[in-house]
């Protein structure tokens, strides 16, 4: 379709909706960039090691642990600092806290998501509008010419019509997917953050099965830890 087409061949045929198209491309573009930055960094990450290391650690070493993970930057060592911060208080104010704090991770994890959809749902209709434009010009200019009218001069400018709709859908279909995805895989460190939360509260509790470790005064190394357990 594009073979014999420079990319500023194809803009020029997109007629007054081209640098809208290209605006909404260009934002499109740096939403997800942006937001796949952000989880590739901050999200998924060291659930299952954060917990391990919260259980080995002992009841003397929690201050350092908490230090430790409150300056590093993936969410799960952020939750297990801001629950060793807790680990005083009341589990019902814990639970409190935890909930605010999930709900503002949220937020992060999903701003600009919706500005995405946005994006994958205007982008087709724009260049539809291109396409309604474009035919409209091609017949009045057919209306305006006394020549014959031919199969191939109707081609060519339905041809450049359609243009617009191609680009539309060119920018609707992965801003669509991608913020579906990029939702998904927010939802997911979500709830993995909220199991991190309810296991840590169960441990400081002393209800998990790991929790006589803090009674220990040595830090047991993370690659014994699950075979202490078994032995007891």
């Amino acid at each position: 379709m594009f073979v014999h087409q420079t990319w500023s061949e194809f803009f020029s045929q997109l007629g007054p909706m081209g640098w809208p198209l290209l605006l909404v491309s260009m934002v499109a573009l740096a939403l997800l960039g942006e937001r796949l930055w952000f989880l590739l960094t901050t999200g998924h990450r060291g659930i299952s090691e954060s917990f391990k290391r919260l259980q080995c650690t002992a009841e003397s070493g929690l201050d350092q642990l908490a230090q430790q993970c409150e300056g590093e930057r993936a969410l799960a060592s952020r939750a297990t600092a801001l629950l060793l911060q807790h680990r005083n208080t009341e589990k019902m104010q814990r639970e409190e806290v935890a909930a605010v704090w999930l709900q503002e991770q949220r937020r992060r994890l999903h701003s600009g998501l919706r500005l995405l959809m946005v994006i994958g749902i205007i982008s087709p209709l724009m260049g539809l509008l291109g396409t309604v434009l474009g035919l409209i010009g091609m017949f009045a200019g057919l209306s305006g010419s006394h020549e014959a009218v031919t199969p191939a001069l109707l081609a060519d400018g339905l041809g450049m019509a359609m243009h617009t709709t191609a680009a539309g859908l060119m920018v609707a279909l992965p801003a669509i997917a991608g913020a579906h995805l990029l939702a998904i895989w927010s939802d997911r460190t979500v709830a993995d953050l909220e199991h991190l939360f309810n296991r840590g509260n169960l441990w400081l509790e002393g209800l998990d099965p790991c929790a006589c470790k803090r009674e220990l005064p040595p830090r047991v190394p993370v690659s014994n830890c699950d075979l202490t357990v078994v032995a007891q």
